[in-house]
């Protein structure tokens, strides 16, 4: 049998949940097990036991160091920095054991708490960071949840990774515009979120459904979607909303609400595994986050033959939407402007079928075997330097 060429490690804080993150992760593991023959470890901080929301390849080993940091979210916050920097010790020293005993050729970080060491461990690896959030969106404060001390902590921090990303062999971002984020960074590479889907089939675009995939925060913009809907709710009877996100939802049920929303028609759902089928299911998919680091679902829905809609938020939707051509790409947040062009593609089967076709086959560029292939070159530029 022949040895892996190379043996990878992942840092990522967990697989449990639905996050986009978690399920790119998975799927390039996966890839990089069973069709290049790496051998790919994951080592998470979180969740029971490892477990992965996602499918994963037996060839794909878990290590859970049960670190449990996201027990520090509800704490006061001078508290939670107090904890947090006690557990960061913690982890170094367990990753730094973990890491000299596989002895890996290269270390992939996710950019969260290891950014902090990663660099410091010496156990022979060439690190690399892949980045899954604008520039602005990495390690920001909310404006409605700054404080003075949160504010300054912020910019400490965001000042303090930039030598730590400097350090890396590769920093991988997912599209053009967020390379421009980083006018500082020289190591900086452009490697696409890879298309998970792989016997994709396609929508009839005849169901009268709006769909959208995310999770319950502010920065998907749920609550704009809502108030997009009110629009549409009393014109369009026989259609109808649903949202499929991780996370709780209270809030937003609250605001349809006051919104005066059908709730028979808007349905807040729990996250699902079979995206697939829902994809299926619906004629159009919306997508009105305030920002998004790439736009998974995007490609993922017009892979499966669907017009998408969305906000022009930094970096993501603009580089995966033509407007007019494979979806509508609307000024953020223009919602009476999203209301309407949802409403013309809801009247006008025809151009969603167009509209469909045309993402249908600009979806094919993201499979994963052509995104595997880049990170095979890049693998092979950073161990041969």
């Amino acid at each position: 049998m022949n040895a892996p060429k190379y043996k990878i490690v992942y840092c990522t804080p967990a697989l449990y949940s639905a996050g986009g993150t978690e399920r790119v992760v998975s799927v390039k593991a996966n890839y990089f097990a069973e069709h290049l023959g790496y051998d790919v470890t994951i080592i998470v901080t979180e969740g029971n036991k490892g477990n992965s929301f996602f499918s994963l390849s037996k060839k794909v080993k878990v290590i859970n160091l049960g670190l449990g940091f996201e027990d520090l979210w509800n704490k006061p916050f001078l508290t939670k920095i107090y904890l947090y920097f006690k557990k960061q010790r913690k982890y170094k020293k367990l990753l730094t054991n973990e890491l000299l005993r596989i002895l890996p050729d290269i270390t992939i970080t996710t950019l969260r708490r290891e950014i902090n060491f990663i660099n410091e461990i010496k156990d022979g690896s060439h690190k690399i960071g892949e980045l899954h959030l604008s520039r602005s969106n990495y390690r920001g404060v909310e404006d409605r949840d700054a404080t003075i001390f949160k504010c300054l902590f912020s910019k400490w921090w965001r000042r303090d990774v930039i030598s730590n990303l400097k350090a890396l062999d590769r920093l991988v971002v997912l599209n053009e515009n967020s390379v421009k984020e980083w006018p500082e960074l020289k190591n900086v590479t452009m490697i696409p979120d890879p298309l998970p889907l792989y016997q994709t089939a396609k929508s009839t675009l005849q169901s009268k459904r709006i769909v959208t995939i995310g999770r319950y925060s502010y920065e998907k913009g749920y609550d704009y979607l809502l108030r997009i809907w009110a629009i549409l709710d009393k014109k369009y009877p026989d259609w109808q909303l649903n949202v499929y996100a991780m996370g709780d939802p209270t809030p937003y049920v609250k605001l349809m609400d006051e919104l005066s929303i059908d709730p028979r028609r808007c349905h807040l759902n729990s996250s699902l595994v079979d995206v697939e089928s829902e994809y299926c299911r619906s004629s159009i998919l919306v997508q009105p986050s305030r920002t998004e680091g790439f736009g998974l679902v995007l490609i993922e829905a017009m892979a499966c033959g669907l017009p998408v809609v969305a906000f022009d938020c930094e970096n993501g939707p603009r580089s995966l939407i033509t407007d007019g051509e494979d979806g509508f790409l609307i000024p953020a947040f223009d919602v009476d402007l999203f209301a309407e062009r949802l409403m013309r593609l809801i009247d006008d089967e025809k151009l969603r079928l167009e509209m469909g076709n045309r993402g249908a086959l600009k979806s094919r560029q993201y499979h994963i075997s052509k995104i595997s292939s880049q990170w095979e070159q890049l693998f092979d530029e950073v161990v041969t330097g």
